[in-house]
């Protein structure tokens, strides 16, 4: 190849051939040392109970694998854990995008660690782009505290397009870590909407984290979100923000008595802090166990977790139904073509997936 730079013009100058190109990979690596080894279900068991993290990590991957084959053994490691759990206190965590419930988690962790001493799981629900199907997992990084406590066990989990399958995985990952011997379980979701109500069916209390100054004081009247809360606090009250925060309070409080009592009889309150500073964390805990003693004492505590295992053998029959029928050979190989129906126009939506459930149900009766 001509270098100018080698010329009479550029004198002095000169440019050597170089070296080939070398592979990113180490030479000397050897992949058969990195491997990790195969526990079977027995052995997961054992290692989750005696609280071993690295392999309760590996069993929470076997139980949100899409695997087909990893399934069964999923199941049969959930099952055998079933015994040692339900001894912990779930508490869902919720509120809008930049609401601070990282920053919040990390300061209420160490708090609850610090004032009951036990171990922490901190499961987040961190929803999965539409268009890339991927998701940054990064609720780690934003607690900087609690994720240097050997007490504590966080770990994310995307959403993947299916939010009914994902929360289904963390219920059964509620289980695992209880397990192991965490007997507190942080379930933080994002807020919008279908997450909340998954989310509320697998925790004991469920707290809503609000802002101030966005406008959410108008929407306080409106149902959802606000009507499964057991408590809500409005973070970042500190600085200039207070009076702000104070207002939007009043706003909320009168908002909430719009609503019929909850089942439980408890009221819900709201309160003010700021997980930045971390003032107002004590305040917030204390109305979370005055909860807990209250739904323990009037039997509430225990209807709710019957409810929401209830509720949960009718999801999981739900999702096994659907994926018998998207895995159905004879539904797989005329589902493109119900879909071109469509499309052409020939059919309507409900005509063509009325079709298709006959064909699976007449099927199902051969």
């Amino acid at each position: 190849m001509d270098h100018p730079e080698n010329s009479e013009e550029y004198k002095g100058l000169q440019v050597n051939a170089g070296v080939s190109s070398q592979s990113i990979v180490n030479p000397y690596l050897k992949r058969g040392r990195f491997r990790r080894r195969e526990y079977s279900a027995a052995e997961m068991v054992e290692g989750i109970v005696k609280g071993d993290v690295t392999i309760l990590s590996q069993a929470v991957t076997l139980v949100e694998s899409v695997n087909p084959s990893h399934y069964a053994k999923a199941q049969e490691v959930i099952d055998k854990c079933l015994p040692y759990s339900g001894n912990s206190v779930r508490i869902g965590i919720s509120g809008v995008p930049g609401a601070g419930k990282s920053t919040s988690i990390d300061e209420f962790g160490i708090h609850v660690l610090e004032r009951t001493g036990g171990k922490l799981a901190v499961l987040a629900i961190d929803p999965s782009s539409e268009r890339s199907k991927g998701s940054i997992l990064g609720d780690k990084t934003r607690m900087e505290k609690l994720s240097q406590r050997k007490e504590a066990f966080i770990r994310p989990s995307p959403t993947a397009g299916s939010l009914g399958g994902v929360a289904r995985k963390t219920r059964e990952t509620i289980i695992l870590c209880e397990a192991a011997g965490f007997d507190k379980i942080f379930v933080e979701t994002v807020g919008v909407g279908q997450s909340e109500t998954a989310c509320h069916s697998m925790v004991d209390f469920f707290l809503l984290i609000q802002l101030a100054g966005t406008g959410d004081e108008l929407q306080g009247i409106k149902r959802g979100i606000m009507e499964i809360a057991d408590g809500i606090v409005i973070n970042k009250c500190d600085g200039e923000n207070v009076d702000r925060c104070q207002m939007a309070a009043t706003n909320f409080r009168n908002a909430l008595h719009f609503f019929p009592m909850p089942e439980s009889g408890w009221l819900p309150k709201v309160l003010c802090y700021s997980g930045f500073y971390g003032i107002g964390i004590k305040e917030v805990w204390d109305m979370i166990y005055q909860y807990i003693d209250f739904v323990k004492a009037n039997g509430y505590f225990q209807y709710r977790r019957n409810e929401q295992s209830k509720y949960w053998m009718y999801e999981s029959i739900n999702e096994h139904l659907r994926n018998s029928f998207y895995n159905n050979p004879i539904i797989a190989e005329q589902i493109k073509s119900a879909e071109q129906s469509v499309l052409g126009g020939e059919k309507t939506s409900f005509k063509a997936a009325g079709d298709l459930l006959d064909m699976y149900f007449k099927q199902m009766k051969m």
